[in-house]
């Protein structure tokens, strides 16, 4: 299971909410709109991926031997509690898709080096992972990683051994982060600039 980022689709929205000072309540809708044109461009650009808005289409796309990626504005239109702040991005909806999913694993790819010994919390102090993800995992029924770019090559292996030959079972899926093809921005978890002019955001 995928979980996309917003990429460059959500620094448009941090640019624009330096500039025209909306509430983080807005910039957080309209992330979660920048984390569907990700995944509708990975889907566009590997055909083992399946658009996936609903928990239907998770196990529908899991059943066919697709690989679903969640586009999440239907589900979490719903009063899901999740609060509307830049403290929570794809990281946190990630971790609470998979205990939606009653995953066994949440993997979280990063492109900067991640210490292997640093704890969730610390990743959240040094803007790794957003702030709201160790209160998330806190109580899981699942086990999380952070991954960086010195891992890459033992990702394959991990979700090899993680999803077994049941891959396409939902409670063994992995919910994971994504930019581009295969990672997440470093500093996910940045606040745009208060009253100020448009800056390079995170």
């Amino acid at each position: 299971m995928i979980v996309p980022g917003g990429g460059r689709f959500a620094d448009a929205v941090r640019t624009a909410q330096a500039r025209w000072q909306f509430s983080d309540a807005a910039a957080h809708d309209m992330a979660l709109l920048a984390m569907e044109q990700f995944g509708v461009m990975l889907c566009a650009l590997d055909p083992r991926l399946r658009a996936a808005r609903s928990r239907t289409e998770i196990v529908r796309a899991h059943a066919d031997g697709a690989l679903p990626v969640w586009l999440p504005t239907r589900w979490l239109g719903r009063n899901t509690g999740i609060r509307k702040s830049w403290d929570v991005t794809s990281d946190s909806l990630a971790a609470w898709l998979a205990h939606e999913l009653r995953a066994s694993h949440l993997v979280l790819v990063k492109s900067c080096r991640v210490p292997a010994t640093a704890t969730v919390a610390a990743l959240a102090r040094a803007g790794i992972v957003d702030r709201e993800l160790p209160r998330m995992i806190r109580s899981a029924g699942f086990d999380t990683r952070v991954v960086g770019r010195s891992d890459y090559g033992q990702l394959s292996a991990m979700l090899d051994s993680s999803t077994g030959a049941t891959a396409a079972a939902p409670r063994a899926a992995i919910a994971r982060r994504t930019s581009a093809m295969r990672v997440a921005s470093s500093s996910a978890s940045r606040r745009p600039p208060a009253h100020s002019a448009p800056r390079k955001p995170r």
